[in-house]
């Protein structure tokens, strides 16, 4: 491996370390910690209410307002103070342990997601400067493989250590995680291979919000909109349709929580050599097409009754084609963000895409409630058909807007000074 491929190769690791550590805070109090709070009689409409405190994660486009405009030429410093705030606050909750007042953990945990949340804007920001054209394939597939490994850490592996060791330490070694990749960020900032910021760059930016939003880029927030989130309704529903089918709980944790994470993850990772032998133009409507196989393997499994090799089997190529669409829509939207305007880009796409991910899930839920598991499981993977179809008639304008390779800070000929061709 050369040495270049090896300093490549290490910002991966970093910007995938740094994505891993500020996801999993909000994991842990999302998915993994509502487990304890039941075991110390939280009621179930608290535990439900403590989901509201995912919500900020949907506002990033505001939260990246003052990072694009005070000093967008300093992401890293944006990045690091954000993250040495949010040290902080996993400190103070291992400290106070506020298990038996729920108002305080509200409040809390409100905290930690706003703080995740708006270091997530600069973070991005900085790895869309940082990486050429030919690494952003890479580094979505990287970025989507930590989030399957957060999901592993946060919802599984510090539910271990907090029924072991206790309420704090888990906080202790979120704060630790975090703190790690700190200076890595400074120094990423430091040997940066590109132009240096111009004044007129750290200056006071302008917000264009309307300038996104140009013929191509439409074309890709439907796009950006539609291809995860009716995979991510399945994978979200996964386990307790597979407790209904009479699974033990452990064995579910471990198809799907251990399991599936890792399968996700390495599925990403592998999608990045699909996406440079194929080609977007070619991937695209493939990576929508094993969601749709998946989804309508899944429905024919419950709708059969199947055995639980079989329903394994189902879980698998779920996480399979969520792994391979996660990547490859993070890695779009690093393409998709306008030079002078990388954070508001990135968290106004990160905005639509939180938000059709949580609204389909709850549209999901009330199929659920009317037509059972596999009708349920049969109208995703109809509603998947038609993004199929979407993405098979975008394909060549998406990857018209990657073809010619340019440098970070100058427009390429596919993507105009005010806004997309």
């Amino acid at each position: 491996m050369s040495a270049e491929r090896r300093a490549w190769w290490g910002r991966h690791l970093l910007f995938g370390w740094v994505n891993l550590a500020l996801a999993t805070p909000v994991i842990y109090l999302l998915l993994g910690l509502p487990l304890v709070l039941r075991a110390h009689g939280w009621s179930g409409t608290e535990i439900g209410l403590l989901q509201l405190t995912g919500l900020p994660a949907v506002f990033k486009f505001a939260l990246a307002i003052p990072v694009q405009r005070y000093n967008p030429g300093r992401y890293h410093n944006w990045a690091i103070g954000l993250c040495l705030l949010l040290i902080a606050l996993l400190v103070l909750i291992a400290w106070v342990q506020p298990l038996g007042r729920p108002g305080v953990l509200f409040a809390l945990a409100l905290l930690v997601s706003v703080l995740a949340a708006w270091a997530d804007v600069p973070l991005n920001a900085l790895a869309i400067r940082l990486f050429p054209e030919p690494e952003r394939l890479r580094a979505g597939s990287v970025r989507s493989a930590a989030l399957f490994a957060a999901a592993v850490v946060g919802g599984g592996l510090l539910l271990v250590a907090q029924e072991r060791w206790g309420w704090a330490l888990p906080f202790l070694i979120m704060a630790g995680m975090i703190g790690a990749g700190l200076p890595g960020l400074l120094l990423a900032e430091r040997r940066r291979t590109d132009a240096p910021a111009t004044p007129s760059a750290t200056a006071v930016a302008t917000i264009d919000w309307r300038g996104f939003f140009h013929r191509a880029a439409r074309l890709w927030s439907c796009l950006l909109v539609s291809l995860f989130p009716f995979i991510g309704a399945a994978w979200l529903y996964l386990k307790p349709l597979l407790l209904d089918q009479g699974m033990p709980a452990d064995q579910v944790a471990w198809i799907v929580g251990v399991g599936g994470g890792i399968l996700g993850a390495v599925a990403g990772l592998v999608s990045v050599r699909l996406n440079r032998v194929l080609g977007v133009r070619r991937s695209l409507p493939l990576f929508s097409a094993v969601a749709v196989l998946a989804l309508a393997t899944l429905a024919l499994l419950l709708h059969t009754g199947a055995g639980p090799g079989a329903l394994a089997m189902g879980a698998a190529l779920i996480a399979i084609a969520m792994g391979m669409l996660s990547a490859l829509v993070f890695a779009l939207v690093m393409y998709f963000a306008r030079p002078q305007q990388r954070a508001m880009d990135y968290g106004l796409q990160s905005s639509l895409f939180t938000l059709s991910r949580l609204a389909v899930p709850v549209a999901a839920g009330l199929l659920l409630d009317r037509l059972g598991a596999p009708g349920m499981v049969a109208c995703l993977a109809v509603a998947m058909l038609a993004v199929l179809v979407l993405a098979t008639l975008a394909r060549s304008t998406i990857e018209r807007c990657m073809l010619p390779p340019y440098s970070a800070d100058t427009p390429s000929p596919a993507i105009g000074g005010r806004g997309y061709v």
